[in-house]
């Protein structure tokens, strides 16, 4: 899982457009998140008897293995394992618990206190996760609960990495903020969904960012494993997940230059899929004011034939890809 803060350059990103600046650039699976695997247990085998008649002895020992697998089953289930990972940062401290291990976690618990007298006490639930709620770092090496000045005030806030299961889902965030009214910690919550995220000082000015992508572009256009996700950057502030990622051009542009490096290369198999990438750059040229190269570029690609998706005619390439594309940027605050 990722460490609580990271400047460019230290871990993998799925983000694309960040390779510039040290991050590798996919739109796929985190790679934190995927490659898990639960274990399979197979019960010894029954010892072979070799007495008596020819067929008896494999009649004893298929006995005898039945008996061993049923002995295993009736056995108790060994405890499972409990977990404790703690932050802390000034007199803020904060303590995750939870037992298991993956894909079964049960009894997540969070408590946060200051200067040792506590101030929450709960147990951990999402609406993302439904029933199933993870830690964010499954496989348990890296810790899951930080203590971070996110909003640059002097009073850190709590932040907490859960994973809710599924296909190319789901990287949660949720953040702890002291509310002096209440004596309390008010959780606000964010989806990061399949591309996940990673806190970063972009500016190296001590202010964080979270550098992600944008998952609604998953599978809006094309299949999942064509889409393209546009750099996303957020702040959070006022209790509230704010995108600032306008404010980042070189990485918007290198996000761009990315995309059309990935079309250019479908050349020589004709473009089959290419609008998942021609809408990730499209969403990244938009945000650098570039809307009159955008529809130059898609209208020329039209002509040429060059705009196709695996999935037509259910999600059309061509004009229909490009008036559904300037429909969805417009919905999600891409177009002004």
């Amino acid at each position: 899982m990722k460490p609580p803060v990271l400047e460019p350059g230290e871990s993998g990103f799925t983000a694309r457009g960040a390779a510039s600046e040290g991050l590798t650039g996919s739109g796929g699976v985190p790679p934190w998140l995927r490659g898990r695997r639960g274990a399979v247990v197979t019960p010894p085998p029954g010892r072979r008897m070799n007495r008596g008649r020819r067929g008896a002895g494999k009649r004893v020992s298929l006995f005898a293995g039945l008996v061993a697998a049923l002995m295993l089953l009736a056995a108790p289930a060994p405890a499972a394992l409990a977990a404790t990972q703690t932050a802390q940062s000034g007199a803020v401290s904060a303590t995750f618990t939870f037992t298991g291990s993956y894909p079964n976690y049960a009894g997540l618990h969070l408590s946060i206190a200051q200067g040792g007298t506590v101030f929450y006490n709960q147990p951990v639930v999402s609406g993302v996760c439904g029933r199933y709620c993870a830690p964010g770092s499954l496989s348990g090496k890296g810790s899951s609960v930080h203590v971070l000045d996110l909003e640059h005030d002097g009073q850190p806030d709590v932040v907490l990495d859960l994973y809710s299961g599924g296909a190319h889902c789901c990287s949660i965030e949720q953040i702890f903020s002291f509310d002096p009214g209440t004596m309390t910690y008010v959780m606000t919550q964010h989806n990061f969904g399949d591309p996940g995220e990673e806190i970063v000082d972009l500016g190296q000015n001590g202010h964080l960012e979270f550098l992600t992508a944008d998952d609604s572009f998953a599978y809006e256009f094309t299949d999942y494993a064509a889409s393209g996700l546009p750099i996303q950057i957020l702040t959070f502030s006022g209790r509230r997940f704010v995108n600032v990622t306008r404010h980042y051009p070189k990485l918007i542009a290198r996000d761009a230059a990315g995309w059309m490096k990935a079309f250019n290369s479908m050349a020589k198999q004709h473009y089959p899929d290419s609008v998942g990438v021609v809408a990730a750059w499209a969403a990244d040229e938009e945000l650098l004011g570039h809307g009159k190269l955008v529809n130059r570029f898609l209208s020329r690609q039209v002509a040429l034939g060059h705009l196709n998706s695996a999935l037509s005619p259910e999600e059309p390439g061509g004009a229909k890809f490009v008036a559904n594309l300037r429909r969805f940027m417009r919905r999600h605050g891409y177009v002004g």
